[in-house]
């Protein structure tokens, strides 16, 4: 058993390698292709691409394994069948559940190791991916000309040239409008120079040839007394400082506040202190309103000796009562009124904000704990499937997997949506997608394991034929009744 047993494993730790590499380099695509336009332009160094690449390929595992599972385990079985040899160990007397015994072992070890890895790893990776995807949206585009066009990708300067030669950089007919100081407008022409950024980007690197630089000295409170100043040059070199050019590291810990930057024992805390203070915001809501808003002249100092007010006694006091003072009483009414409405519509703003954390939170909770049963499953749905099938390759087995992780898929963020929106429970919005296909895993599991036909058209023809036949007596009984 043992010899059987290595082999069923090699047979399946390739395709599963191979196919989980393939999921996540689409994935990875995907999520570039979704980020082209951040990242294109802005001269960032191979080191930060490939630091992004890896964090971003971190948070894509709980998405990648468990459709990297169901191909690989669907096309080792429909090898196995197709090539005859899961036949041969069945008429050995070795059953399924035997020949899948070191998978399920191997499975087992894979979900464990899964679970580490999205409880601790993943987590760190949002974070380091959330910081760099900030620092790059932060850093400006590179400084690139085009003829005739004004680039204004530096605050307070535009500048424009007639022609850029590809391959020395020179440039021709140069035009730059200054305005960084803001009693001073610059305008500078040259008939050729040269304009780079330092190789520390921190620096707009200047060199004019053959120009002008006309000056206007703004005065805005006395307008007859601007000045303006003509200086004609040979050669001038400006060193002017840029930011947001050079790629600067922010603070990671801004975002450590994100549940996806969350273990669970994090969570965990995190939802116990949202639930405290939504219990605290509901507790003392009414009485913050009506003590603060409603009856703040009174003094009270509990709800229940607020006193009672009766419509005749106070509509008698309004008799009682001057056209003046009551349009007083009135207006001052209207602006508490107005006040105790504001205050519940930020109550209720607050409140709305913090349950969706608090969703939010429990979501990725449950969601933790449910990645290596969803392994699991898929690999109890894949394994049986490929016996059934008996096709390897890449052909039916990408199909099928396909079909049923978009089913997987489209239930989870249904459910995921649900719980976010409060509607369902963290636990039945994020477990819903495993207990559907559980049973499906359970009854391909015993349909394969007593070598059932499950996809064999013929079988069904032969269950269907005394039903066509009896259909085809009838039809010509009633033929030969209309004759």
């Amino acid at each position: 058993m043992k010899t059987v047993y290595r082999f069923v494993l090699r047979a399946y730790v390739g395709p599963m390698v191979l196919t989980f590499f393939i999921v996540m380099f689409i994935l990875l695509m995907h999520y570039l292709w979704m980020h082209i336009d951040e990242l294109v332009g802005k001269g960032l160094g191979p080191s930060v691409i490939i630091e992004l690449v890896f964090y971003a390929s971190a948070t894509l595992i709980p998405m990648a394994l468990p459709l990297a599972t169901l191909l690989a385990s669907i096309m080792t079985m429909g090898n196995l069948g197709e090539n005859n040899e899961l036949l041969a160990l069945k008429a050995a007397g070795i059953s399924l559940p035997r020949i899948m015994k070191p998978l399920i072992i191997l499975m087992v070890f894979v979900c464990v190791g899964s679970f580490f890895v999205i409880n601790n790893f993943t987590p760190y990776s949002y974070q380091k991916m959330f910081s760099l995807l900030s620092d790059i949206s932060k850093q400006k585009q590179e400084m690139k000309f085009q003829d005739g066009i004004f680039f204004n990708g530096i605050p307070d300067m535009s500048i424009r040239i007639g022609h850029q030669d590809p391959e020395t950089n020179k440039l021709t007919d140069i035009l730059i409008y200054n305005n960084k100081t803001y009693s001073k407008m610059q305008t500078t022409v040259a008939d050729s120079g040269y304009i780079r950024i330092s190789d520390d980007r921190k620096y707009l690197l200047v060199t004019l040839f053959q120009g002008q630089i006309y000056e206007e000295n703004r005065n805005y409170q006395w307008f007859t007394q601007n000045t303006l100043s003509h200086h004609i040059f040979d050669r001038q070199d400006l060193v002017i400082p840029l930011s947001g050019f050079a790629f600067e590291r922010s603070d990671q810990s801004e975002f450590a506040s994100r549940s996806e930057t969350k273990n669970m024992s994090q969570l965990s805390y995190t939802i116990d202190s949202l639930r405290h203070a939504q219990d605290s915001m509901v507790t003392n809501f009414g009485t913050k309103l009506v003590k603060s808003n409603i009856f703040r002249n009174l003094g009270y100092t509990e709800l229940d000796t607020l006193p009672k007010l009766h419509p005749v006694y106070v509509m008698g006091r309004l008799d009682t009562m001057s056209v003046q003072q009551r349009n007083a009483v009135f207006g001052q009414a209207s602006t508490w009124a107005e006040e105790a409405r504001s205050y519940a519509d930020y109550e209720s703003e607050y409140m709305s904000y913090t349950s969706q954390l608090l969703y939010r939170a429990q979501a990725d909770y449950q969601r933790k704990i449910s990645l290596p049963f969803s392994i699991m499953i898929f690999f109890l749905i894949g394994a049986p499937l490929g016996a059934i099938i008996r096709k390897g390759g890449l052909g039916m087995p990408i199909v099928v997997s396909v079909l049923f992780f978009v089913v997987y898929y489209i239930i989870s963020i249904t459910g995921e949506k649900f719980v976010k929106d409060g509607a369902w429970p963290a636990f039945w919005g994020i477990w819903i997608s495993s207990f559907i296909l559980f049973p499906i895993a359970i009854f391909l599991t015993y349909k394969s394991t007593n070598d059932s036909a499950l996809f064999n058209a013929d079988a069904y023809k032969k269950r269907l034929e005394p039903i066509l036949s009896l259909i085809r007596k009838v039809w010509g009984r009633l033929k030969k009744s209309k004759n």
